[in-house]
């Protein structure tokens, strides 16, 4: 499904993120990939890229760093020469945007996550712009269902994954004429190193046990990974601007199950 494809992999920390199963299965598919992580991960991720196989470039990539967008711009042309898809695996809030009421954030904090979590996807979308071919390409993003209600927790970061959607779309917009998609993928909640900062995470996980029609495993993250590598694939080709839930289906239901004695 991805063979030969050259594919850059962001945010690659720990073994249970979904960017690391992505790149696994990327693998699996027969690509050619490459990995990002914060500059503090480094180490890290070589650990677990050499887990992965051989001669799998790992560079250094904050995403909020116009600087570092452009190295990495130039180390993927110069070695692979280009790039076909991306997978923005980036996000980052304050645990000061996340706790108490939305009135308790400074704009510090707010600006902080906005731009580690919705502006980050445009930088992204401007290495795949000046990496992909002429046939184009795609972008895919991780989202959380956060569009159209409030959780009793994630406060800004329901703002900032809100904002990422309409970034998704207008990234369509923008880069539709020369080829390249943007969706994203809504996943359910994984524990990932993420999850582990968001305050109240059981509270998710509640949730998705009492309400999603299919049982939802949050220890495996492989059925997002299947469809981040589906939309990075040209079976996607004609899908852009889209959100894929990979939920278990708790984005379609108006309300609990009941309960087997109801």
């Amino acid at each position: 499904m991805l063979n030969g494809t050259r594919l850059l992999i962001t945010g690659v920390a720990t073994p249970d993120s979904i960017a690391f199963a992505t790149a696994r299965r990327c693998l699996e598919f027969d690509a050619r990939v490459v990995l990002t992580a914060f500059p503090r991960d480094l180490d890290l991720t070589r650990d677990m890229a050499a887990g992965l196989g051989p001669d799998i470039d790992v560079l250094a990539l904050d995403l909020t760093d116009e600087d570092q967008i452009a190295t990495v711009t130039a180390q993927i042309g110069t070695a692979h020469g280009g790039l076909d898809g991306a997978l923005h695996a980036v996000a980052f809030s304050p645990r000061q945007a996340l706790t108490g009421t939305m009135m308790d954030a400074g704009p510090h904090e707010v600006e902080l996550a906005f731009r580690s979590s919705a502006w980050t996807l445009a930088g992204l979308a401007r290495v795949l712009r000046d990496l992909a071919p002429v046939t184009g390409g795609s972008l895919v993003g991780l989202d959380f269902d956060a569009d159209d209600r409030a959780w009793p927790t994630y406060n800004w970061m329901g703002v900032c994954k809100a904002a990422l959607r309409s970034t998704s779309r207008y990234l369509a917009r923008d880069l539709g004429p020369v080829g390249i998609r943007v969706n994203l993928v809504a996943a359910g909640p994984l524990h990932t190193r993420a999850a582990g900062g968001i305050p109240d995470f059981d509270l998710l996980l509640d949730a998705w046990a009492t309400t999603a029609p299919l049982t939802w495993d949050p220890r495996d993250p492989r059925p997002v990974a299947d469809t981040v590598c589906f939309l990075l694939s040209d079976l996607a080709r004609a899908i852009t601007g889209e959100v894929l839930h990979v939920d278990g289906g708790f984005h379609a239901m108006a309300a609990p199950r009941p309960s087997p004695e109801a």
